[in-house]
């Protein structure tokens, strides 16, 4: 009778050990009791029933990366490309998580697919090699919408890589090496005009200076002979002034008028008309200068 007892009781310790469960941070279990959904457990320990509760999913709650492989898509100017997309994407409620859709993965890449299609649809070649950003706003709305009956929550989707045709490509490559010749020539336009236009300003500013540079000399040498006459007239007023405040006789006078008819004549005067009085002067200076010989 005791060993049977220990043997129960050791039973009924083992079954309620296997029944407890502990969830981790970032999990969560879905537990159904006889076949129905009962509740979603979330961090710490939980017990289940035995033989009538059983764990129908582990879900994680974390955000997931999805990358897609390429698919073909058809431009509006019919082009046909490849194009990969990657979504990520977060499961908020892990009961509609596992009982809105079968294999919801699957079903988020085929909604994905489809709704890149129609997108693409709309859109020209060059369009859609400029568009990302419209291209990403547009399936993210479009599939957070329809996953949310599905308890995911689409966070952000990003085209990776869009691939033309070859012939697209070669095309594209010829056009762009086009456009850079194109730029280069312009730019090389320009950098001859500017350069033209600094040698003409170069000459202009060179001629400015040599105009100012004569206009500053003439004007130099206009003030130089003025100072000049000022000078000569300064010297003859002075000159004036001193005979007249030495009280010169007449005597003194004329000999200053005869040497200045000597400068006059300067050896050049062929013929010198003398006033009277100053031939009188002469006569006299004539007959001191004989005295003085003898």
């Amino acid at each position: 009778m005791t060993y049977a007892v220990i043997v129960l009781a050791a039973f009924i310790l083992m079954l309620i050990i296997s029944n407890v469960r502990i969830v981790s941070q970032s999990n969560a279990f879905v537990l159904e009791r006889l076949g129905a959904y009962c509740a979603t457990w979330s961090v710490g320990m939980h017990v289940k029933l035995p033989f009538l509760d059983r764990i129908a999913s582990k879900v994680s709650l974390k955000e997931q990366v999805a990358d897609f492989d390429p698919q073909p898509v058809i431009t509006k100017d019919n082009v046909t490309m490849m194009i990969d997309t990657v979504i990520y994407m977060q499961i908020t409620d892990p009961k509609l998580y596992t009982y809105g859709v079968i294999n919801p993965m699957n079903a988020i890449e085929n909604l994905a697919v489809t709704t890149l299609r129609n997108i693409i649809g709309d859109l020209e070649l060059d369009e859609t090699l400029t568009s990302r950003d419209m291209i990403n706003n547009r399936m993210r709305l479009v599939l957070d919408e329809a996953t949310d009956p599905w308890g995911i929550k689409v966070n952000r989707v990003e085209v990776k890589n869009i691939t033309p045709p070859k012939s697209i490509q070669e095309a594209m490559e010829k056009q762009m090496r086009a456009e850079r010749e194109r730029r280069e020539s312009i730019l090389r336009a320009e950098g001859e005009k500017q350069s033209a236009i600094l040698v003409a300003e170069g000459q202009k500013v060179s001629a400015i200076l040599k105009a100012e540079a004569s206009k500053e000399a003439a004007i130099r040498e206009a003030e130089g002979e003025a100072e000049a006459i000022l000078a000569v007239q300064k010297a003859t007023a002075d000159g004036l002034s001193m005979l007249k405040s030495v009280n010169a006789d007449e005597a003194l006078i004329r000999l200053k008028s005869l040497e200045a008819l000597q400068k006059v004549a300067d050896g050049q005067a062929t013929k010198i008309i003398i006033p009277s009085d100053i031939q009188n002067l002469a006569g006299v200076v004539t007959s001191i200068a004989e005295l003085v010989k003898k």
